[in-house]
């Protein structure tokens, strides 16, 4: 089992940077990525961004490429998202998520989610 604890939602302006993070423990060793998705009111959840874990390779949805970064830190069991430049359309629900080396990938961890709003 592996368990994920989101932090560092907020409220903020237009223009404004957050950072959130994400701790993991248990199995962490089993990981094969971690990702961040997001899910506004009444839409669908989406994909942000993703850390292959022991590579530590990133790779990121079109929209927020050049504006979010993923980073992570394998000793301490922390995965990062650096989010700048927020927009209004950047409010949602943000959840990491464990995915496995499998094609289709599985996700079987979450977290609970930190809430993100940005309004001016």
């Amino acid at each position: 089992q592996v368990q994920l604890v989101e932090s560092g939602g907020g409220s903020v302006q237009p223009g404004d940077s957050l950072r959130l993070s994400c701790a993991a423990s248990g199995r962490t060793f089993s990981m094969y990525a971690l990702e961040w998705f997001r899910q506004a009111p009444g839409k669908e959840r989406d994909f942000v961004a993703g850390l292959r874990w022991s590579a530590d390779l990133p790779y990121y949805a079109d929209s927020v490429k050049g504006r979010f970064a993923i980073s992570g830190d394998i000793a301490k069991n922390m995965v990062y998202l650096q989010m700048n430049s927020l927009k209004p359309e950047d409010t949602a629900v943000y959840s990491c998520a464990s995915r496995s080396s499998s094609s289709p990938p599985r996700y079987d961890y979450w977290g609970q989610g930190t809430q993100v709003t940005v309004s001016s």
